[in-house]
């Protein structure tokens, strides 16, 4: 079994940044494709970012230039750097180990942190 623990969430003003963290136990990241989803308010989960093979990163739309997703295998840990929060942005963070790609609802998804609240005020 793959658990994983993030951290990090917060309240902050629109233009500030925030840093999440997953740290992985009971498993390998060299195993795994490690994601990034979001769930806002009366919304549904939504792809936010993911890494692969060689730092390889993938973005939805709305976070490109934003939002930075990176991985320390020696330390099992994944991040998800935020930068210029948007009110937008606010929703439950959850980091995710994929077998395979999701970048849809996760579903195809393996293992899920336990989300952290993120919220970007105006």
């Amino acid at each position: 079994q793959v658990q994983l623990l993030e951290s990090g969430g917060g309240l902050v003003q629109a233009g500030g940044s925030l840093r999440l963290s997953c740290a992985a136990s009971g498993g390998t990241f060299r195993s795994y494709f490690m994601h990034w989803f979001r769930q806002g308010p009366g919304k549904e989960r939504e792809f936010v970012g993911a890494i692969g093979g060689s730092s390889t990163t993938y973005y939805t739309d709305s976070v490109k230039g934003r939002f930075t997703i990176s991985r320390d295998n020696a330390k099992n840990t994944v991040y998800l750097q935020m930068n210029s929060l948007k009110p937008e942005d606010t929703a439950v963070y959850y980091c995710a180990a994929c077998r395979i790609f999701d970048f849809g609802l996760g579903n195809r998804c393996n293992y899920w942190g336990q989300g952290t609240q993120v919220t970007a005020s105006s």
